[in-house]
């Protein structure tokens, strides 16, 4: 089995319950035949915990010129003081909707249980005895589908909030309508201390049977299928969201099925016609064993050597990675949480962890993640807009280094982690859109006008030179680390100098003619990357600061990954400093997005050896759970998508990598995938790649959709490449 997953127990945690999503609504499936339940999540669902005066970017511009006098006159510690003096807030935090529960007498001790999800199609199935059900989130119809067949003389349905960490004074309200074999359960839930909150509706119908009221639900006796149709709805305002409309639209969904069979069964069309097409677009075969590959996921994971294993969590993450993209790109729980007390609140983390998890998202071909991408950003940029405004008294956009998703002011920021300073978090977040545009061969006004606004900022920022004219960064932040020899707050770190430059160039090059050469003359002026007494790239370009090198971000290492800038072709020298400071730069509390975030930038760099150590860490590390969503350290300690959502980027990266003008072929093939085959890979010069290989061998398949000129290197040398649209290349050794 690569395109699935499947154990032989129902999950007794909510961090290995299956996981099914379209991107808003989101699904935790246990798979118990006694007490089935789902829990249900939506991605708009985030608690009050500021008030408005807390959550708006601090007023900091009148200050900034003494902050940028004082750190460029030597004072290390001035950073530390360029505050408004709150304390460190916590952006709001994702949570759970609530359970619904399916529970009937229980079972014959000596049934077997089977759960499964089918990557392809999204559907969880369980099984026990004659009892059978499914659970998926529709992508068409936006409402997540549980179908029960068998379910037993006697079933209770209800809707449960008591999940772990719920607040005792969460206000709720239930409503239950019962008419014939149709039942609406409703469940309406208020904030503590807020009019804000939300409403759950589930139709419960059944083909046969009796129906009675319940104190929480109903009881339905006598039933062959049970289809229950769920929604969540965010109230911003103190109303009612969902209301008897809600309940006719999910009717509508049926139509008119001769049998709830059928009803259920259009309902998977429809969804599948979509979730499937994308899901099958990129896939990836390392020959695994057959008999690795029939093992439960739970026992697969302790063999980490194993290419069956690689096959399927590279399935798994563009899974995971397609079901919590939609209304949003996934959090840093992807979609998914059945706890109140979600870890770092569950937000987007744009330092690194949510850029990680979507980098896959242009190669891999999965559009629907870039759009979701494009939502965030586009949804922010007034917030934006205003934390230039305040903090820095400029035009254009800053972004926030932490946000819930709907706000985007620069508020989460303390003295340690002053993260109001950071100013390349923009440029990161663009870098797939553009990447998107490159693959699709279409500019997009929407991105140009964003990079203007971006480049703007740039302009009113930059005002700080050097005695040789170059231009000063003040102040500059490497997330999320410090230089021995200074405080967080410092000057020219290394990726605020390649976020500045890469921005206005690209910028530049979308800009009308008055405009272009000033851009560009800019960028220019910035200071160059220097290189420490190690033979390392440094973490900041000013002299005097050195580097601390036990840290898990490698934000130095950004021209390399995900720019293109230094790279062992174009810029050998600088990419041997690179690679010194990737040997140095170690692993701190081995959190997974840093050995990933390593591997990504050894691949880029050629290291094979390296790329494959960092891969191996994360395997054998115990860092995924049976549901094959990962957590953030070793021993399955807290759950966070990073390690899930980056895998199948590190593998893709390491096994064939692109830019408009260039194809690399096999640069990094770590030694855990000796042979495979890697389909529907598309590149930033408007090509599909199918990629075969095995020791000393390889093949690739490139199909055009234009007409490019670009330069191949692969095991065999470098060439060069004319493809026309239309007209399907071979290149092998």
């Amino acid at each position: 089995m690569i395109h699935g997953t499947w154990e032989p127990a129902p999950a007794t945690r909510w961090e290995d319950a299956f996981l099914t999503g379209n991107g808003r609504h989101g699904g935790l499936v246990y798979g118990d035949p006694d007490d089935d339940r789902v829990i249900v999540t939506h991605h708009t669902l985030v608690r009050p915990n500021n008030t408005p005066a807390d959550t708006a970017p601090p007023r900091l511009a009148a200050a900034l010129p003494a902050l940028q006098d004082a750190l460029l006159a030597g004072d290390t510690t001035a950073a530390e003081r360029f505050t408004d003096g709150r304390p460190l807030r916590w952006v709001r935090p994702f949570h759970p909707a609530f359970q619904t529960r399916v529970r009937r007498p229980p079972r014959d001790p000596g049934q077997a249980v089977h759960r499964s999800v089918d990557f392809t199609t999204g559907v969880v199935s369980g099984r026990c005895g004659k009892r059978r059900g499914e659970v998926f989130v529709s992508r068409a119809d936006d409402v997540l589908v549980q179908y029960v067949c068998e379910p037993g003389p006697v079933v209770e349905i209800d809707l449960d909030h008591r999940l772990p960490g719920v607040p005792a004074d969460l206000g709720t309200g239930r409503g239950i309508a019962t008419a014939g074999r149709e039942t609406v359960l409703t469940l309406r839930v208020r904030y503590p201390e807020s009019p804000h909150g939300y409403t759950g509706l589930t139709l419960v119908l059944a083909d046969a049977g009796r129906t009675t009221v319940t104190a929480s639900g109903v009881r339905i006796e006598g039933a062959r299928h049970l289809l229950l149709l769920t929604r969540v709805r965010r109230d911003e305002g103190g109303g009612t969201t969902v209301v008897e409309r809600e309940a006719e639209d999910l009717r509508a969904l049926l139509g008119s099925p001769a049998s709830l069979p059928a009803g259920y069964a259009a309902l998977v069309a429809r969804h599948t016609a979509l979730h499937g097409p994308a899901y099958g677009r990129v896939a990836l075969d390392l020959g695994g064993d057959a008999t690795a590959r029939a093992l439960p996921g739970s026992a697969l994971l302790g063999r980490p050597d194993s290419a069956a294993l690689l096959e399927r969590l590279f399935a798994a993450g563009r899974y995971h990675l397609l079901s919590s993209s939609g209304l949003l790109p996934p959090r840093l729980t992807g979609l998914w949480t059945g706890d109140w007390n979600t870890a770092w609140s569950g937000a987007f983390t744009t330092d690194a962890n949510l850029n990680l998890q979507t980098s896959s998202a242009v190669a891999a071909d999965l559009p629907e993640v870039t759009q979701a991408h494009r939502a965030l950003v586009e949804g922010q940029l007034a917030d934006w807009r205003d934390n230039a405004r305040e903090i820095f008294g400029a035009r254009g956009i800053v972004a926030p280094a932490h946000t819930d998703g709907a706000s985007g002011h620069s508020y989460h920021f303390s003295r340690e982690y002053p993260l109001h300073l950071w100013t390349a978090g923009a440029d990161w977040l663009l870098v797939p859109l553009l990447a998107h545009e490159e693959a699709s061969g279409r500019r997009d006004q929407r991105v140009t006008a964003i990079l203007t606004e971006l480049a703007r900022f740039y302009e009113d920022f930059l005002n700080r030179t050097g005695p040789d004219g170059r231009i000063v960064i003040v102040p500059s932040y490497s997330p999320e680390n410090r230089p021995r020899g200074g405080s967080w707050g410092a000057v020219d770190a290394t990726m605020d100098i390649a976020a500045a430059r890469h921005a206005l160039r690209s910028a530049a090059d979308r800009a009308p003619a008055p405009d272009a050469p000033r851009l560009r003359a800019l960028a220019d002026r910035l200071p160059p990357y220097r290189v420490n007494d190690e033979g390392a790239l440094a973490e900041w370009a000013r002299p005097g600061l050195r580097d601390r090198y036990d840290h898990r971000h490698l934000s130095h290492l950004y021209p390399v990954w995900p720019l293109d800038e230094i790279n062992p072709y174009d810029t050998p020298d600088l990419a041997r400093a690179a690679h010194r400071a990737l040997e140095l730069r170690g692993s701190e509390n081995d959190s997974a997005h840093g050995h990933l975030h390593h591997g990504l930038v050894a691949a880029r760099l050629g290291d094979a050896a390296r790329t494959g150590d960092a891969l191996a860490r994360v395997l054998a590390g115990d860092y995924f759970h049976d549901s094959l969503m990962s957590a953030h350290y070793p021993g399955r300690d807290v759950y966070n998508a990073d390690a899930s959502h980056t895998l199948p980027a590190l593998l893709i990266e390491a096994l064939v990598q692109s830019t408009p003008a260039r194809l690399v072929l096999l640069p990094a093939p770590p030694a855990a995938c000796p042979r495979g085959r890697l389909t529907g890979v598309r590149t930033r010069f408007g090509a599909r790649v199918d990629l075969t290989w095995s020791p000393g061998e390889y093949r690739a398949v490139l199909r055009p959709d234009r007409d490019a000129t670009v330069e191949l290197r692969s095991p065999a040398g470098a060439t060069r490449l004319v493809l026309r649209a239309g007209e399907e290349r071979v290149v092998s050794s």
